[in-house]
C-alpha cells in the first residue's frame, strides 16, 4: 500500500479521470504526421529540430516537446502501444492529474539530466526525440503499483513486473556503457527511470526496492 503523508511534496490531488493517456497518443500522432509528411520549416530550420532536444540548438521548450517527436512509424507505434498499455492502467489508478504530473516530471527531468550529461561530455550534436524515456518511467511505476503483475517479455516470456524492469535497467546500463546505442538514447531512459524512482520516494513515500523485495520473496 502507498502511504501518503500530507505535505507540500505529496499532497493528494482530487481524483479525476479524463483519459489523458489517449490524448497524449493523439498529440504524438499529430506531431508525427506534421513532421513526417508536412515538413514545415521555420526560419530555415525544419520543425523536427525545433521540437527535438538538440543540445547545440537548445530551446527551453525542447525539454517538453522532444517527447512528442518520433523518428519513424515503428518508433511511434511501440512507444504509443506502451503508453496506452501502462498509461491507461496508471491513470485509472492514481488519477489524471497525478498521472500527467508523473509523466511530464519524469520525461522533462530525464531530458534535462541527459542534456547536462551529453553537454559535459561534448556530445552536443545529438538529436534526442521520442516518448520512450517517459514510457520507461511508466513501466517502472507500474512495477511499483502492481509488483505482482506480469508482463510478456518480447510477447513470449512471462515475467513479474519487478524482474522485467530490473532486466530492462541492466540492459540499458549495458548499452549505455558499451556505447552500442544504435541511435537510441539509453541515457534518457535511465535518467527518466531515476527520476521516477525519486518521485516514488518523495511523492508516494514508498521505496521501490522494498515493494519489489516483498513481491519477489512471497
Amino acid at each position: 500500500m502507498l502511504l501518503m503523508k500530507n505535505n507540500i511534496l505529496n499532497r493528494k490531488f482530487r481524483y479525476t479521470y479524463s483519459n489523458a493517456a489517449a490524448y497524449l497518443v493523439a498529440v504524438n500522432v499529430i506531431v508525427f504526421i506534421a513532421v513526417r509528411y508536412v515538413h514545415p520549416v521555420i526560419n530555415g530550420v525544419s520543425l523536427v529540430y525545433w521540437l527535438s532536444l538538440v543540445p547545440v540548438l537548445l530551446r527551453p521548450w525542447q525539454f517538453v516537446t522532444y517527447m512528442f517527436v518520433h523518428m519513424d512509424f515503428m518508433h511511434l507505434f511501440f512507444n504509443m502501444y506502451a503508453l496506452l498499455m501502462f498509461g491507461v492502467l496508471l491513470e485509472r489508478t492514481i488519477g489524471t492529474r497525478e498521472f500527467l504530473l508523473f509523466y511530464f516530471v519524469s520525461g522533462v527531468l530525464g531530458g534535462v539530466i541527459s542534456y547536462f550529461v551529453y553537454t559535459a561530455t561534448g556530445n552536443t550534436m545529438l538529436v534526442i526525440l521520442g516518448a520512450s524515456g517517459a514510457v520507461y518511467a511508466l513501466l517502472f511505476l507500474t512495477s511499483v503499483m502492481y509488483p505482482h503483475g506480469r508482463i510478456l517479455l518480447f510477447f513470449i516470456l512471462p515475467l513479474k513486473m519487478p524482474v522485467a524492469v530490473l532486466l530492462f535497467i541492466i540492459l540499458e546500463v549495458f548499452y549505455q556503457v558499451a556505447e552500442t546505442t544504435g541511435g537510441v538514447a539509453h541515457l534518457v531512459h535511465l535518467a527518466s527511470i531515476a527520476v521516477a524512482w525519486v518521485y516514488c520516494l518523495l511523492r508516494f513515500r514508498v521505496s521501490p526496492v522494498k515493494v519489489w523485495r516483498d513481491a519477489l520473496l512471497r
